[in-house]
């Protein structure tokens, strides 16, 4: 072991357990909360918050010089690292990191829409809102599989970029207007975007599946009053392929390590 760089993998999700698997085999020693103090590197949840780790504790047990690397860090996180004397990186800021995960998140998705729905995607029309990393990924899947799919987007360009793919596309502003043809929509956009109106419009007993971040970007409470099903499917890629998302997970972070030290 000596002269091997360590890593501390906190937490016990699977795809952090995947990624620590992954570090070892790129040569690194790999360790749980209790090799923190020895430690060259902490690889941190995500998202990274103190009601989900217990950040101050675990950051002041550190060795110095020692960099912790987390994803999706809240303001907190960063204090609490600041004022322990770590320095924390976020690695769910690399656009590498945001498409691998995407893929799952997508491949997760579709899971939750055939379990859920009894018809096929083929010839189903699906309300798409959001075309950023995971609204792409989702879109060109479902239209492989036959759907028709229609994206809502706030954006011009995205917008474009939906129609170059093949896919319908509508003005976001008009959600309300486009939802009276659908009976299934995806929501990948972390704003209050299906609102009780728009919610109200879509057809009986409609299906919702909502992507974002927490909160999300549905009424739930409006959904279930108006009879939807409405599904909060957070942490797909952890769920769903977690080898796949700890893969990408430390390919990623030996990705900011070599850039750090100048290393092809």
């Amino acid at each position: 072991m000596d002269g091997q760089r360590r890593f501390a993998v906190i937490g016990t999700d699977a795809r952090l357990a995947a990624a620590g698997r992954a570090l070892a085999r790129a040569g690194f020693a790999v360790g749980g909360p209790e090799q923190t103090a020895l430690a060259d590197y902490i690889l941190l949840p995500l998202p990274l918050d103190e009601s989900r780790t217990p950040l101050a504790e675990l950051l002041r047990a550190a060795k110095p010089g020692a960099l912790a690397l987390g994803g999706k860090l809240s303001a907190q996180a960063r204090q609490i690292a600041a004022e322990a004397g770590v320095e924390l990186v976020d690695y769910f800021t690399r656009e590498e990191l945001i498409l691998c995960n995407a893929i799952p998140t997508a491949e997760g998705c579709i899971g939750i829409l055939m379990a859920e729905r009894t018809r096929t995607l083929w010839n189903s029309a699906i309300l798409l809102a959001g075309f950023g990393p995971v609204g792409q990924a989702l879109g060109v899947r479902l239209a492989a599989l036959g759907a028709q799919v229609t994206v809502a987007a706030r954006r011009p360009a995205q917008r474009a970029l939906a129609e170059s793919f093949g896919l319908r596309a509508v003005d976001l502003a008009r959600l309300e207007q486009t939802a009276p043809a659908f009976d299934t929509v995806v929501n990948t956009i972390p704003a209050p975007v299906l609102t009780e109106a728009v919610l109200a419009a879509l057809r009986p007993g409609s299906l919702i599946v909502d992507l974002a971040s927490k909160p999300g970007g549905t009424d739930f409470a409006a959904a279930r009053r108006l009879g939807h099903r409405a599904i909060h499917a957070l942490s797909l890629p952890t769920a769903c392929a977690p080898e796949t998302a700890g893969e990408a997970l430390a390919r990623t972070v030996c990705e900011i390590l070599a850039e750090r030290e100048g290393t092809p």
